[in-house]
């Protein structure tokens, strides 16, 4: 039986991980492989690994965890999650069943991209969807803004901060009102309203937007509103919903950790493993208090 099982080995899960080891909590860490941000070329804005590729990232992580022997990490699936009494029930892909007195989520956020050919292509290499993390690399560049529902407008806004060449492309007749219209001209933005076929590029990166009416738009970068859904299947699993307001833990024993709760950003995500890994172990002192000296009690009984 472990302590801890974590399910998830990005920031979020591999930072937890670290942090109970060295609370000599025991702790198993499942991990798919298949990260959110398995497309990107490299991560940015989190200080001393600015620049690094994500594999890299997750893969110092993980070699950083070797020397904590009461850590195992394994490449698969947690395909089943149950509750019995005070501990927690987890199937592994690799056909593997183990137990724990505390399960920390940490499965984080599935993107969704527009059906757009050539789109799943270009995610990550010239295709962005934060300009926090990626607009600095293409500043002072033509950029295109792919805009599909309310509010992509302020995406566009936004990035004048990187570049005054910023085109609105809404894949057919925009819902823009008369003040949008007026503000987005004010700052030379212009708009597109013709449907994109598809996105074209070498081997390596997006260079151009192809219309359904034949013309193309050469861009050194296109961003877009993306639109998430929370890794949450094992959560149901177990019969839990997320509460309405941020708590932690979420229902007695499970914790959620990192994007699939409530941050964006690898520097949030690492702390708020480490934040949740503290709150694990105290939780787990504290039981471990309650059973010595409910212990200690029945042996005062005895003698």
């Amino acid at each position: 039986m472990f302590d801890v099982i974590i399910i998830g080995a990005g920031p979020a899960g591999l930072s937890a991980a670290l942090m109970l080891g060295r609370c000599c909590r025991s702790v198993l860490v499942c991990d798919n492989g298949q990260p959110r941000n398995i497309v990107s070329h490299a991560m940015h804005g989190f200080l001393t690994c600015d620049g690094m590729v994500p594999a890299e990232f997750r893969r110092l992580g993980q070699e950083q965890l070797q020397k904590y022997t009461n850590v195992e990490i394994r490449s698969t699936t947690a395909i089943d999650a149950r509750r019995t009494d005070d501990l927690f029930t987890v199937t592994l892909g690799d056909g593997s069943i183990h137990t724990a007195r505390a399960l920390l989520l940490a499965t984080g956020l599935k993107d969704v991209t527009p059906s757009i050919e050539g789109f799943r292509r270009y995610y990550g290499a010239g295709v962005f969807s934060c300009p926090y993390c990626d607009a600095w690399e293409v500043r002072d560049q033509p950029l295109a803004v792919l805009s599909q529902r309310a509010g992509g407008e302020a995406l566009a806004f936004q990035l004048l901060q990187w570049s005054r060449d910023i085109v609105l492309c809404t894949n057919g007749p925009h819902q823009l009102n008369s003040e949008t219209l007026a503000l987005l001209n004010q700052h030379n933005i212009q708009i597109y309203e013709t449907p994109i076929a598809r996105l074209e590029g070498s081997e390596q990166c997006f260079e151009r937007i192809v219309f359904t009416d034949g013309s193309t738009l050469a861009r050194a970068a296109l961003f877009f509103q993306v639109q998430h859904v929370r890794r949450l299947e094992l959560l149901d699993k177990l019969g839990c919903s997320l509460p309405d307001t941020y708590q932690q833990p979420i229902a007695p024993g499970i914790y959620l950790a990192g994007d699939v709760y409530r941050t964006r950003w690898v520097s949030g995500a690492v702390a708020d493993g480490v934040e949740l890994a503290v709150m694990i172990n105290i939780e787990l002192q504290k039981e471990e208090l309650v059973r010595s000296y409910q212990t200690l009690k029945a042996f005062n009984r005895a003698i």
